[in-house]
């Protein structure tokens, strides 16, 4: 017999309070309400025994129930889903989120630019006369983005590194020969995000201090199950690549990615610039990759992110291989942007 059957079964052999009990307590917490200033010695409300019973088999069902819960709303074609935060933790974020207030903290103003330094490795295809090529291309980037509007109003400056080869695919000759400097250049055309997925200041600091209500921010629009987890874990992401939170809004977050299903501690993970550190990951089996968020092992700093080959089969590269990594090396705020050639 599993538990809720047995819950189940004590629920039922408890008497259903009747309409006078019921009406009896409704009156007193009326009275309550309306004159609270208490007559003669404090007395504690007598609760018939049955209806005590009851109440308490009530919240253990409550208690007993998943984190998210589908509720049906008049006129609604499909369920909407409420994200409860799970009360198990992984213990690098909620680390990181106590640590917050050692770090100092940037308070840019409207009409400047955050600008962030990093060094990142993704991988790149090409097709051309000689073939279909593969491999990993390295740049460092300086990014100015504006503190309030999308990626339209940023700007981009970057070397290209030294490329390194994709597991079993030789480096192609053009890639070897490319590296160089472009820009400062405008950095995006167009920006399709939704509202809920901007990570300008603006809009980041306007976000939820508590960890509960960033939690439910994270799982805005989605479902339930493995693919929205690992999409909110993704979001986790979007909102410390290129992106300054503050403090409250950046504790609170990392609570709360803390809580999504299947995050778990890497003891040794390497960024980007070679920094070594501690990480929150999350296998997404669908693409046979782990995503890891590192930070530093002694201040719990962000530093930077990977991807890490979990199953060779589903991401077709050797198990243990690192396909993409970042590193955040610094964050200032500018008041103007780069000057562009051309305008």
């Amino acid at each position: 017999m599993n538990e809720m059957t047995q819950l189940e079964r004590f629920r039922s052999e408890i008497p259903r309070p009747g309409l006078d009990d019921l009406r009896g307590q409704q009156d007193r917490l009326l009275a309550a309400i309306a004159d609270p200033t208490p007559k003669g010695p404090a007395r504690r409300p007598r609760v018939p025994g049955r209806l005590r019973l009851g109440l308490a088999a009530g919240l253990v069902a409550v208690a007993a129930s998943a984190a998210a819960v589908a509720v049906l709303t008049p006129g609604a074609s499909a369920p909407t889903v409420i994200h409860t935060m799970p009360a198990s933790a992984e213990e690098v974020l909620t680390t990181a989120a106590r640590r917050v207030e050692e770090f100092p903290e940037l308070r840019p103003r409207p009409g400047q630019f955050l600008v962030f330094e990093s060094r990142t490795m993704d991988p790149a295809e090409v097709n051309d006369a000689a073939g279909h090529h593969r491999y990993l291309s390295r740049s460092e980037r300086k990014v100015w983005l504006p503190v309030e509007g999308d990626s339209t109003g940023g700007f981009i400056e970057s070397q290209a590194l030294d490329p390194r080869p994709y597991p079993g695919w030789p480096i192609p000759s053009h890639a070897v020969a490319s590296p160089g400097r472009s820009g400062p250049e405008k950095l995006a055309d167009f920006d399709q995000r939704a509202e809920h997925l901007r990570t300008d200041y603006a809009y980041l600091s306007r976000l939820p201090t508590q960890p509960e209500r960033m939690y439910r921010h994270l799982y805005t629009g989605l479902g339930s199950g493995p693919e929205a987890d690992a999409e909110a874990w993704n979001r986790v992401g979007g909102m410390l690549a290129e992106a300054y939170l503050p403090r409250a809004q950046r504790a609170a977050l990392f609570r709360a990615a803390a809580a999504i299903r299947g995050v778990t501690t890497v003891d040794s993970a390497v960024d980007a610039a070679g920094r070594t550190g501690v990480a929150a990951a999350r296998a997404n089996p669908g693409r046979g990759i782990q995503e890891e968020y590192i930070f530093d092992p002694s201040t719990y700093r962000y530093l930077g992110r990977r991807s890490v080959v979990s199953d060779a089969a589903a991401a077709q590269a050797p198990l243990g291989t690192v396909l993409t990594s970042s590193a955040l090396l610094k964050v200032t705020v500018a008041d103007q942007p780069p000057e562009v050639a051309g305008q």
